[in-house]
């Protein structure tokens, strides 16, 4: 195919013609990763077709987070028009292997990666200029993925046009003090699939960070919550209660009072809006995409969200999912190929 001549064409100009590839990875999105190996050297290639993909964000952020000392693998060779980049081979010790190998290691590898949370919303220059921002318009944009593609799937037909604009009623509601949060970067995606332990590393280093080309600036509680509400994996209470207190212990300002409820309110708010985004996603990569592997998470997601949801500041979305969305339709979609 004219794709595989042109990543053919891509590896040769930069030196790797003769390079091994096997498939490393394939993605919720339209991206692949290929493992390069040439004698002694590693490489991995992204190949993000465009016009559903483009990579000059991942290559934009990689950059900005080892300027700022993080391990974000570092970017060998591009080719932005075409979607092609050849990147730093961080290994294979995801912290979702590493857990599952070694589970008494939770602890200190959660330890790390809030550390490196720590270490980024601790810098006046962790915002890099012209990043979009994490807005009330995206933000119920996401929200709406729920409505748009998770009721149809679970009872055939499309959401009532007028419950889905009180829908965003409830949510402007709930959102108004996360959109008007001080921002800082936010890598979006933050949990154990896109952490590395790369232990030969000091400090923060020693954790890797992978899939960060949707960065905004935000609210700095969504990777926090990101890590500790995990979409794929439980998290027990005592070790999400140790997390939290490890990282507020690290600023002053959440340690009592007002700038505390407010953070924690913003918590539980970015908590609600990305468990909605997240049951949505998932089942339109089962529909649309025909990736339904991601449907097993969704009653996970959901006991999340209802938790959530039991904040006081996100009373008017409990209510219009209470009338709109009962517990008995809060379920594992079908598996299907069409789109609503």
């Amino acid at each position: 195919s004219e794709r595989v001549d042109a990543i053919t064409r891509f590896l040769t100009d930069h030196g790797w013609a003769g390079a091994t590839r096997r498939t490393l990875a394939d993605d919720a999105s339209f991206r692949r990763y290929d493992r390069l190996r040439d004698g002694t050297r590693e490489a991995v290639l992204m190949d993000a077709p465009p016009p559903q993909e483009d990579v000059r964000p991942f290559v934009r952020i990689a950059r900005h987070l080892a300027d700022l000392g993080f391990s974000a693998p570092e970017v060998l060779a591009e080719d932005v028009d075409q979607g092609f980049l050849l990147i730093e081979d961080l290994g294979d010790a995801t912290y979702t292997r590493v857990l599952a190998d070694a589970p008494d290691r939770e602890h200190d590898l959660y330890a790390l990666a809030i550390d490196v949370l720590i270490d980024l919303h601790g810098r006046a220059g962790a915002v890099p200029a012209g990043l979009p921002a994490y807005d009330m318009g995206r933000l119920l944009d996401e929200a709406l993925l729920l409505t748009d593609w998770f009721v149809p799937a679970v009872t055939g037909r499309e959401m009532d046009g007028a419950a889905r604009e009180s829908y965003l009623t409830a949510w402007q509601s709930a959102l108004g003090p996360v959109a008007a949060a001080p921002p800082t970067l936010v890598l979006r995606d933050y949990h154990v699939d896109n952490l590395m332990w790369l232990p030969e590393r000091p400090g923060p280093r020693a954790c890797g960070v992978l899939d960060f080309q949707d960065a905004v600036a935000g609210p700095a509680a969504y990777d926090l919550m990101s890590l500790l509400e995990d979409a794929r994996r439980d998290i027990a209470p005592a070790l999400k209660r140790d997390m939290w207190a490890r990282y507020t212990a690290a600023f002053p300002e959440l340690a009592d009072g007002a700038a505390a409820q407010a953070f924690a309110a913003q918590f539980h708010i970015l908590g609600a809006q990305r468990h909605a985004k997240v049951i949505g996603i998932f089942t339109r990569l089962a529909h649309r995409d025909a990736k339904p592997a991601y449907l097993v998470h969704i009653p996970r997601v959901w006991r999340l969200l209802e938790s959530s949801l039991s904040h006081p500041a996100l009373a008017p979305v409990a209510a219009w999912m209470d009338a709109h969305v009962p517990p008995e339709t809060r379920i594992q979609p079908p598996e299907s190929t069409s789109a609503p």
